[in-house]
């Protein structure tokens, strides 16, 4: 199996433009992705139940590997909603495919969003993980449109090894994520 393109890119350009950057003394201090978690809630699945099934087979298309549903861990009433009732779908990326993923959003799905001006710098979290909303689920192209029942979102976590939210922003920018505004 060939190397994922984004794979290469991280070794051949983002490694040493962080290590210059940063000072780093070893390229293992160099932050790196370690998974993208893409996690959908699905909150019409409680009166409706075949809607979970149909939120995870389309994270299944999306990320071409099997997305699992998410179960409630506590009963709430006002949402009519039971302990162990699916209430959304998840889905864990890590290696191959989390380079694979990487480069579509990035090349194909992101543009795709209408009116799209980048992404927010908002969504990290200080030790150094991102979290990006999308609204639709149909900025994917594997998704048609014609199929599709209603127009959900998900989140999309990516993961990293760094120490800091300004490595962490580096290092998605090396790789080419499009955020809006410019950190100083």
């Amino acid at each position: 199996m060939a190397t994922a393109r984004l794979k290469e890119k991280y070794q051949t350009e983002v490694v040493p433009a962080l290590k210059e950057k940063f000072q780093y003394k070893n390229i293992m201090q160099v932050p790196k992705i370690t998974k993208i978690s893409i996690n959908r809630g699905i909150g019409a699945a409680v009166a409706d139940k075949k809607l979970v099934d149909i939120g995870v087979d389309e994270l299944t298309t999306i990320t071409g590997q099997k997305a699992v549903a998410t179960i409630a861990k506590k009963s709430v009433s006002n949402f009519k909603l039971r302990e162990g009732m699916p209430i959304g779908a998840r889905v864990t990326l890590r290696g191959q495919k989390m380079y694979e993923f990487l480069d579509r959003l990035l090349t194909i799905a992101l543009p795709r969003v209408r009116d799209f001006r980048g992404v927010s710098d908002k969504g990290f979290d200080g030790r150094g993980n991102y979290t990006l909303g999308i609204k639709e689920q149909i900025i994917f192209p594997e998704i048609s449109i014609d199929k599709i029942k209603s127009i959900s979102g998900m989140d999309i976590t990516f993961v990293t090894t760094a120490n800091t939210d300004e490595e962490s922003y580096e290092l998605l920018k090396a790789f080419g994520m499009p955020f809006t505004n410019v950190k100083k």
